[in-house]
């Protein structure tokens, strides 16, 4: 198997399973007991959440858990008590839905899925009370500036108090695809809440954090027994807690021989692979890989490369399970013909240099049995 779609889910690697593995069966209790062995799990658990924490320059007290980056995402819209929100128009769906209900409005990207920061000052009101924005798209792998649209924000917030108007302004930003290649520090970008999903960083699935700064006041989604300072109810993920704590540690340990070795594969493929159109020229993370073979069906070569035993994708996995247009192609201007012929490659860990060179073989035949079939 050549597995290429790592924005999509990674597997859990082997120090984060050992690390779980003792809280599913011998450290099995429940956090908000009050037995000595249940303090000692709840101990371990918010050592775990420091360890999160600390990777983004934080503290345990401002990290919420939840389970996943949607519930995060969700969780995060939770600050907009009457006002209007704007997300960036390659949004996750997990943002682009949730805004629907807050008077969401769309940011325009340019042709590389950069924030166009003149439709952002256009759209900005009084009444807009929080900003979305990823700072790595999951689709593109374009990074976000960030710092950039932070310092905008802090010369909305001092007009906004020079006239009197008493609005809150916060940004969030859904970092997800980030620990894998980037620094991610709350104070260095700016951001007043950000989303972290352990699934893409070869921690265990469905667990997710979301750090809020002191100054934001969030509602719960839903509420229980008052575990995460009230704002996510539900006994403890233990297990999933510490691989996630342990997952961030092997993540910033590895992170520059990372950038090296995904930049290196990278450029094999853009070298040995033929007829194709590179969508993210710019902007993006080296283990981002988004082609075009314009005139061809993308899902057709999906099909071919499974059959060869190489794992890619169109999109978000999401998107592409209901056959839904790339609405992130869309927005960086790709037509419909562009769109049907992309295809989305993300490198990781599950691969070596051998299956590089392996994959830019098969996916030039996929695409030249195509070609030839279309005539």
């Amino acid at each position: 198997m050549i597995y290429l779609d790592h924005a999509a889910a990674t597997p859990v690697s082997k120090k984060v399973f050992e690390a779980m593995k003792p809280y599913f069966s011998d450290e099995f209790f429940n956090p908000s007991a009050a037995y000595l062995p249940s303090k000692k799990v709840a101990s371990e658990y918010e050592a775990a959440k420091g360890v999160i924490a600390h990777s983004i320059g934080a503290k345990a007290s401002d990290m919420v858990i939840t389970a996943g980056a949607t519930e995060a995402n969700n969780l995060a819209f939770g600050a907009v008590l009457s006002g209007d929100c704007l997300y960036l128009a390659t949004e996750h769906d997990s943002i682009r839905k949730v805004a629907e209900k807050y008077h969401g409005q769309e940011i325009a990207v340019d042709k590389n899925g950069v924030i166009a920061l003149d439709d952002l000052k256009a759209k900005m009101t009084d009444k807009v009370e929080l900003i979305s924005i990823a700072l790595v798209n999951n689709e593109l792998g374009v990074i976000q500036p960030l710092s950039e649209v932070a310092a905008y924000i802090r010369e909305v917030r001092r007009d906004r108090l020079a006239r009197g108007v008493k609005q809150p302004l916060y940004l969030h930003t859904d970092a997800s695809q980030a620990l894998n290649l980037l620094n991610v520090n709350v104070a260095r970008l700016g951001v007043d809440l950000l989303t972290l999903n352990s699934a893409k960083v070869y921690g265990p699935k469905g667990v997710g954090a979301l750090y809020v700064s002191h100054d934001v006041k969030l509602s719960p989604i839903f509420v229980g027994g008052g575990q995460e300072r009230g704002l996510r109810s539900g006994t403890e993920n233990v297990p999933g807690v510490v691989g996630f704590a342990k997952a961030v540690e092997e993540a910033a340990e590895h992170l520059n021989g990372n950038r090296k070795k995904y930049s290196k594969w990278k450029q094999i493929l853009l070298d040995e692979l033929e007829g194709y159109e590179l969508v993210n020229k710019k902007h993006s993370l080296d283990n981002f890989i988004v082609l075009c073979y314009n005139g061809i069906d993308a899902e057709r070569l999906i099909f071919l490369l499974e059959e060869k035993g190489v794992y890619l994708s169109t999109g978000a996995a999401c998107a592409a399970s209901k056959g839904e247009k790339s609405h992130v192609l869309s927005a960086i201007g790709l037509s419909d013909s562009e769109i049907a012929g992309s295809l989305r490659i993300t490198l990781g860990e599950t691969n070596t240099e051998e299956q590089i060179h392996d994959a830019a073989k098969l996916i030039n035949e996929a695409v030249a049995i195509e070609r030839e079939r279309r005539g």
